[in-house]
């Protein structure tokens, strides 16, 4: 049997999970939950990519959004502000799950919205870290 390809794509200040505002994101560096998803799903193929900057995000949505059995987004504050990522989420055709970490909707006024979410398969937020492996089971269910 072939092994799904799932790419998990991270946006602005994931890089700093872990570290960063430990009540909110939790202290596991995003390096240990890879290491746990690929633990738990040996039969997906896992690809990571992390930017904070729009258009390298864009970049990678556009290279793997045609090759990929799923992508997992969390564009982090782009969310909420980025039209360019909603239409290149729209111009694919992998499915999208769009996952936050946080409750974002028990959050400031201004997290309340994403432009992601019309185009997504579906969003998963408000599970820290397990957000990503609850994306993995929603890819992976037909």
């Amino acid at each position: 049997m072939e092994k799904k390809k799932v790419t998990i794509i991270n946006g602005p200040n994931m890089n700093l999970t872990g570290i960063r505002e430990k009540h909110i994101y939790g202290d596991q560096s995003f390096d240990t939950i890879l290491k746990e998803l690929a633990l738990e799903f040996p039969d997906v193929d896992l690809e990571y990519y992390q930017s904070n900057i729009e258009g390298e995000i864009i970049s990678k949505i556009q290279e793997t959004g045609f090759l990929s059995d799923g992508i997992i987004l969390n564009a982090g504050g782009y969310s909420h502000t980025s039209v360019a990522i909603a239409d290149a989420v729209k111009a694919i055709n992998s499915p999208v799950v769009e996952v936050h970490m946080s409750n974002i909707w028990a959050r400031e006024s201004y997290r309340h919205s994403s432009y992601i979410s019309p185009f997504a398969k579906g969003v998963i937020a408000g599970f820290g870290l397990d957000s990503y492996r609850l994306a993995i089971l929603s890819l992976l269910k037909k």
